[in-house]
């Protein structure tokens, strides 16, 4: 048996992951190109060309254009780049990955652990390590690496307004251990010295709280249309219809009132910093 051919043992995956790399394999075959050459002229190990054409492994865009060059694909792979970033995200995050690349605006209110676009890669693997079921390593990885890529989003042009309001026990939560949970904490400081974000605790001596029936999103696009996004595993929501999204609205708006103020928020993370 050929090396190929045992590498092609490799457990596959499935959907338009799978579909991609059957394309690209075929590609590179009649293109009379092997595996660790198309590795190399496009920056990657052989390993990893195998990943993606067994649909085991997500491609980024960069590798996507970079192929479909070297291929001669004539734009065949590159029409897969909107699904396969899509394909990087559970199911039910996929629609708000969407829009949350296009908003104009966003606010996260958060209750049991450090916003997606606030994470360290090393919180975040935590984060996924930690799922059950368990998740196998190349999902984490994958995972890791999209959720990396949504922090494009305080670069991006148009400058979007980003907010969030985070419960004191979600900065308080050593996930990962001391020196993953510090360097989170650093992350949250670096990110708020940007002029498009601002980043609220709610402490736990307040005697008033508008949202106790838990966290959610707001999203706002650039034709005005606003939606309220409410994240959980297999069972999220995108509510768009007017009453729901006035009621996440208002309470939004009496979170921030409610929480400490972006100023003394970030001094009460530096005080965190400062008791380790």
């Amino acid at each position: 048996m050929s090396e190929e051919s045992q590498e092609d043992q490799e457990a596959p995956g499935a959907g338009i992951p799978l579909v991609f790399g059957r394309l690209l394999k075929r590609l590179r075959v009649q293109a009379g190109v092997d595996r660790a050459e198309l590795g190399r002229r496009t920056g990657y190990s052989a390993a990893t060309i195998t990943s993606y054409e067994v649909g085991r492994r997500i491609p980024n865009e960069k590798f996507i254009v970079r192929a479909d060059e070297v291929l001669d694909a004539g734009g065949m792979l590159v029409d897969f780049i909107e699904d396969m970033e899509k394909a990087q995200y559970p199911a039910f995050f996929q629609d708000a990955a969407r829009l949350e690349r296009e908003a104009v605006a966003l606010h996260v209110f958060a209750v049991q652990a450090v916003p997606g676009l606030l994470q360290t890669e090393d919180y975040a693997r935590a984060v996924f390590m930690m799922w059950r079921p368990v998740l196998d390593e190349e999902t984490v990885e994958q995972r890791v690496t999209a959720r990396m890529a949504r922090q494009e989003i305080f670069a991006r042009k148009p400058t979007p307004t980003v907010t969030f309001v985070m419960e004191e026990s979600v900065v308080r939560q050593k996930l990962g251990g001391a020196p993953v949970w510090r360097g989170q904490l650093e992350q949250i400081l670096l990110v708020s010295q940007r002029r498009n974000v601002e980043m609220q605790i709610m402490p736990h001596d307040r005697e008033e709280h508008a949202a106790l029936d838990g966290q959610f999103n707001l999203i706002e696009m650039r034709n005005g249309r606003r939606m309220a996004y409410v994240p959980a595993d297999r069972a999220s929501r995108l509510f768009t219809n007017r009453s729901a999204v006035r009621k996440a609205e208002e309470q939004y708006s009496l979170l921030r009132a409610q929480a400490l103020t972006p100023r003394k928020s970030l001094e009460f993370i530096e005080k965190l910093l400062g008791e380790t």
